[in-house]
């Protein structure tokens, strides 16, 4: 069976689930937990929650996918930009990503002379986090969400 990447995961929709309580229980109309999951599983076209939990794949949670917006900095620069590639690093714990910048940034460290780069590739920890470290100690990459 194969999936696509908008396949979501089991967490996702208890995720939906809990907003749904969240929102449901604001509104004066409370659901069960067990309730707020059926509905969640027949809205993403499952019979029910169990043939829902069946079906999904237990999958890593990714904090960043591909086609999404961000923001951070790069050799201690700040960025902007599209996040246009996401690969799971073998360990499981790390990603591979290749962000797409707004606007070039210069990863010199003088103003004596600049290299801009368009388009970078670096290893990012679940927390966006570079685990490559520049000669001052700082990471290379801190991504967040834009």
């Amino acid at each position: 069976m194969s999936f696509s990447l908008d396949t979501p995961s089991a967490q996702t929709l208890k995720s939906e689930a809990k907003m749904l309580r969240e929102e449901r229980a604001a509104s004066g109309k409370p659901l069960t937990h067990s309730e707020a999951l059926e509905e969640i599983a027949r809205t993403h076209g499952y019979r029910d929650w169990n043939t829902a939990r069946a079906a999904l794949p237990d999958r890593v949670a990714v904090p960043f996918q591909v086609g999404m917006r961000v923001k951070g900095t790069y050799l201690e620069q700040p960025f902007t930009g599209l996040l246009i590639g996401v690969q799971l690093a073998h360990n499981m714990q790390a990603f591979t990503v290749t962000i797409q910048f707004d606007e070039p940034v210069n990863v010199t460290p003088t103003f004596m002379f600049a290299a801009y780069r368009h388009r970078v590739v670096s290893t990012v920890d679940i927390n966006g986090i570079s685990p490559a470290l520049r000669g001052n100690g700082e990471p290379q990459m801190r991504l967040f969400r834009a």
